[in-house]
């Protein structure tokens, strides 16, 4: 695993870079700004989701990674930290970004074969958190953070990514602000009734975003 730690105007930053299929795993410890995830937790947790299958549908065939997204809901939960799925009608500047910890997006990427460019179409996760007063989009196939910006410009970002239909939006918060939606500006709070069934909710998710891969 590459790992750097570059230094520049706003300090450390720990930034992994890509190795094999694991951009679910680099963008976990990207987001924590340490090596606090490795390979085998993460296959641990797999096989913890599906224990009777043979085929594990939560990572790769050939053991190079490529997790899903029900992988890396887990994995936060270990952390106390839960994956808010962001419903791309809304605009970003709903959010109230002092409530999250950081963010992950899931956007397609192309695939190779060696110097080979496949028609082919994966999926790749990417972490973007604040770290010393901006926000970094620490990508593990850049070379190096990408500076995004202040608030504002984290706003316009985002806008512009989820505008894609292609791409998915996860907010990293803490239980407390998942449960009480804390992450939403007070005038965008939704207003539930006591039957909402949460645990459906997570469920539908899960199986619409099961089918997004990573390279």
């Amino acid at each position: 695993m590459v790992a750097n730690t570059g230094s520049d105007m706003t300090g450390s930053i720990y930034h992994e870079r890509q190795v094999k299929e694991l951009c679910a795993l680099h963008a976990l410890n990207n987001l924590f700004q340490e090596r606090g995830f490795n390979k085998q937790e993460l296959d641990q947790i797999c096989y913890s989701l599906s224990p009777a299958m043979w085929i594990n549908p939560h990572k790769s065939l050939l053991g190079l990674g490529n997790y899903d997204i029900n992988v890396i809901m887990a994995a936060l939960q270990r952390r106390g930290r839960e994956a808010v799925w962001f419903d791309k009608r809304k605009d970003p500047k709903c959010l109230c970004l002092d409530k999250i910890e950081g963010f992950i997006l899931n956007v397609p990427t192309e695939y190779k074969l060696g110097f080979v460019l496949l028609p082919l179409k994966r999926r790749h996760w990417i972490a973007l958190k604040k770290i010393h007063g901006a926000f970094y989009n620490l990508d593990s196939k850049l070379d190096t953070p990408q500076l995004i910006g202040k608030d504002n410009e984290l706003l316009i970002y985002l806008k512009d990514q989820i505008d894609s239909k292609e791409k998915e939006l996860f907010l990293v918060v803490s239980k407390e602000i998942d449960s009480n939606q804390g992450w939403l500006m007070e005038p965008y709070e939704i207003k539930e009734d006591n039957n909402t069934d949460h645990d459906s909710i997570r469920m539908e998710l899960r199986q619409m975003i099961n089918g997004f891969f990573e390279l």
